[in-house]
């Protein structure tokens, strides 16, 4: 595709203009992101220094293998998302198709394991913090209760990023099997990879905050 094909909008002045501001929009989203979750971070770690013993009991009711598999899934799925974007740069939509393939299956295997299985665990075990049949009872209730409020909220929020993630990719799939991409052209397909990166990058601050740190 030569850059007379390279589709951009009449309000730029050039596809490298079209290119370079949205990657940079992504990455004003993303800054909006952070402030967003860092916040939720802070008052998680300050609560939880308020609460050692309520947070360190409710930590070890998760499921520390699930959380570890998890993590692993979204790593391979970031290493493999990030070679469909080496080879959309090279002009191979067939192999970006099947790189997007396999970062959906990854993402959606996640969510089933962290919604279908451990949710639906966290359930059963009475670990939802709203109501009177909640698991712990005694000093330590109040610190627990406050742990799977965030806990709930946190992987809630990611959850919703990631089921976004998965549709975004599967936009990219959509396109690419079309054959819009190009070496001329991989915007979308970067700008998209910027956005799963993040989303594995919360979950990376998530996984010691709920699986890790008061366990011992």
């Amino acid at each position: 595709m030569s850059d007379a094909y390279v589709p951009h909008e009449f309000q730029y002045s050039s596809a490298d203009h079209q290119a370079g501001t949205a990657v940079a929009g992504m990455w004003l989203f993303l800054a909006t992101e952070v402030l967003f979750f860092g916040g939720l971070f802070l008052c998680w770690i300050y609560a939880r220094t308020q609460n050692l013993a309520g947070f360190d009991a409710g930590a070890r009711e998760t499921e520390l293998w699930i959380g570890t598999l998890n993590t692993g899934i979204l790593l391979t799925s970031s290493l493999v998302y990030s070679t469909g974007v080496a080879f959309a740069r090279i002009g191979d939509n067939r192999r970006l198709v099947q790189c997007c393939l396999g970062a959906i299956g990854l993402g959606l295997a996640f969510l089933v394991l962290k919604f279908g299985l451990e949710w639906s665990d966290d359930f059963a075990k009475h670990l939802w913090p709203v109501g009177p049949d909640f698991k712990f009872t005694g000093p330590i209730a109040g610190g627990a209760r406050l742990f799977y409020v965030f806990y709930f909220i946190g992987t809630g929020l990611h959850g919703v990023h990631m089921v976004v993630g998965v549709f975004l990719v599967a936009m990219i799939a959509w396109r690419a099997r079309r054959g819009e991409f190009s070496p001329a052209y991989t915007t979308p397909v970067e700008v998209v990879g910027m956005y799963w990166s993040f989303v594995d990058v919360v979950w990376i601050i998530l996984y010691p905050l709920i699986y890790l740190i008061g366990r011992s």
